[in-house]
């Protein structure tokens, strides 16, 4: 199915090959892009050992491998419907009733430059019934020996328009994940997050997280230590094969609980680094 005609009503679940890889390396980290699968990145090696789940474990579903971009929203839009400016919108459904992860993870990204250690991507976001306020996404991703930095950015057109960014990595499962955070956004019948936030609970999680902490995945003889500038994190852990940390830039269902207004040409911006490392220095509380 060619990715300028899938239907937004199904092009969640359905059939993504990561297509020509680009590879990026420094030191001991390796990692490969993907632009035509939603510029996302297919495989994330440090040392020999693969972090991501592939896509030909998974059947190569759309939002379900690798590492991609949320762009301009990320997590659930609910029934796709949200108010913005006091308009009524309704953006196609494509992951049961709700609108999820936004239109870059399914779409060719554009390679604006590429290095042996470094990328640019971009998009052009649409101005259609997935999307009607356009805008520009770009990617800047940089590795260095020890460390991967990730840039997502977005910039509004010609017209005002809500954002909330994110990036959602398929870890394979780890030893360990060491997350602390202060709360967490409940969610409910619908499995959207709400608010008022409250005191986190014990998982499996597949929620929504607020956290000024690193966060941190023991794999083997690996750690794996990640910051973002966000104060928001989705954590996945309910699959047996993987874990998902997530950095946003707001919540889940974000366009009503907690948006992001851009004026047009403004550019919001998300930056997640994720450094390798042995187990010295790991003190944090685990579970």
């Amino acid at each position: 199915m060619a990715l300028e005609t899938a239907s937004p009503k199904d092009d969640a679940e359905a059939p993504l090959p990561g297509g020509r890889l680009y590879w990026l390396r420094a030191g001991r980290l390796e990692v490969a892009l993907a632009p035509e699968a939603g510029g996302r990145i297919a495989h994330l090696r440090y040392d020999g050992v693969e972090w991501l789940v592939g896509e030909q474990e998974v059947g190569a579903a759309a939002i379900g491998w690798g590492c991609y971009p949320m762009v301009p929203w990320a997590g659930r839009i609910r029934q796709g419907r949200f108010v913005f400016e006091g308009t009524a919108f309704e953006l196609p459904l494509n992951f049961g009733a709700h609108a999820i992860h936004g239109v870059g993870f399914s779409r060719p990204w554009h390679v604006d430059s590429l290095d042996a250690d470094a990328a640019t991507l971009s998009l052009a976001l649409p101005e259609d019934a997935y999307w009607p306020f356009g805008g520009r996404a770009t990617q800047v991703i940089r590795a260095t020996p020890d460390c991967l930095e990730l840039r997502l950015a977005v910039q509004a057109g010609d017209k005002a328009m809500p954002a909330v960014l994110g990036w959602h990595p398929w870890f394979r499962k780890p030893d360990q994940v060491v997350f602390a955070p202060s709360a967490m956004y409940p969610r409910d019948g619908e499995g959207i997050a709400t608010l008022p936030c409250v005191r986190p609970v014990p998982g499996p999680w597949d929620d929504c997280f607020l956290n000024q902490q690193e966060v941190a995945m023991v794999s083997g003889e690996q750690v794996l230590r990640m910051r973002a500038d966000t104060g928001h994190w989705v954590v996945y852990d309910g699959a047996a094969h993987a874990t998902c940390v997530e950095p946003q830039t707001g919540p889940p269902d974000g366009f009503t609980l907690l948006p992001d207004r851009l004026e047009p040409g403004q550019i919001l911006e998300l930056t997640f680094e994720l450094q390798w490392g042995d187990g010295s220095g790991n003190g944090d509380e685990a579970r």
